[in-house]
């Protein structure tokens, strides 16, 4: 039987190394911590909780292991340039967030952006999530695929890749289009510009994800423009688990703000809003999770397993 990682009845298969929790926060090495903890009350999301301890045991040997990966990029790619005898432009190091909704993605990756941005050698650090690219919930409506938003074929994939293929060619000044979680939909006429950065992090359920089927398969995946990958796994039983905890929090916060598109169900009951958000969980998220989101986990660098409480338990990184 070949697991997550295609370890075969216990054979050393996988192309994956495992570490459990404390061999993999024993790699952390002198690697300072740099985060308060009033940095991390603003960092995490709603319904993510997550202590110093976890970013000492695991994101920091991360950041320590990035450090490495950046600089041999930087090095190769100085070697080419003299090689070439060229005079490009910097080229950002681009970072892949993936997983589930409700697994803890958007806290990750803001994690990895204000440990990263303290580098010496990476002062510039960006974070942008794919939502911008979804397309706006008219289009969506118009074709059908309001109960498939998050689903690959909801997005706007070639402005998606356009968007890429200028950072990693060096390009300045590139903007992306934003999106409002109050009102659920793109807003109009806003953006969010970078000018050339020293990494990219690039979050979203989908960025592993293979081109939608009515693409050319000419067209590169997104996940092509990565120099790294993280995904985010846990169990389907703890991501509903957290999805209704999450809604229930919402319910009593954003949900009552008069421009939320949730509005409708801040005044529901406790029952009405697990039902509800079990509803949206199977039809939507669960259905996403299964068809698109988790056949992408074995093409991730690095696989981050959470147990109960969205604690690590395991951490497995692509042999190189």
């Amino acid at each position: 039987m070949i697991d997550v990682a295609g370890q075969a009845n216990g054979a050393a298969l996988s192309p994956y190394r495992r570490f459990m929790r404390s061999e993999w926060a024993s790699l952390r090495a002198d690697t300072p911590l740099t985060l308060t903890l009033d940095d991390l009350t603003r960092l995490k999301s709603v319904g993510d909780p997550i202590s110093l301890e976890e970013v000492i045991e695991i994101y920091l040997p991360l950041s320590r292991l990035l450090a490495l990966y950046v600089a041999a990029t930087q090095g190769l790619f100085k070697a080419t340039q003299r090689f070439l005898g060229a005079e490009d432009g910097k080229v950002p190091y681009i970072i892949g967030v993936a997983g589930s909704v409700a697994v803890g993605k958007s806290t990750t990756a803001r994690i990895l952006k204000a440990l990263l941005s303290r580098w010496p050698n990476t002062p510039k650090v960006e974070l942008i999530t794919t939502d911008g690219f979804l397309l706006p919930n008219a289009v969506l409506e118009r074709e059908g695929l309001m109960e498939k938003k998050g689903f690959p074929e909801s997005y706007d994939n070639k402005a998606l890749l356009r968007f890429l293929s200028a950072v990693k060619a060096g390009q300045r000044q590139v903007c992306a289009p934003v999106y409002s979680h109050l009102t659920y939909d793109v807003v109009p006429g806003e953006s969010a510009c970078f000018d050339g950065p020293d990494i990219l992090i690039v979050e979203g359920v989908n960025v592993l994800a293979a081109r939608p089927s009515r693409q050319p398969k000419e067209i590169p995946f997104v996940s092509d423009f990565f120099d790294f990958s993280v995904y985010l796994d846990a169990s389907e039983e703890l991501l509903e688990r957290w999805y209704v905890e999450r809604f229930l929090q919402l319910r009593e916060t954003a949900f009552r703000d008069p421009r939320s598109y949730f509005r409708k169900y801040a005044d529901l009951s406790d029952d009405e809003t697990v039902s509800v958000a079990k509803d949206i969980w199977t039809r939507i998220n669960l259905e996403n999770l299964r068809q698109n989101i988790a056949p992408t986990r074995p093409r991730a660098s690095l696989i981050l397993t959470k147990g109960a409480d969205h604690r690590i338990e395991e951490v497995a990184l692509r042999k190189l």
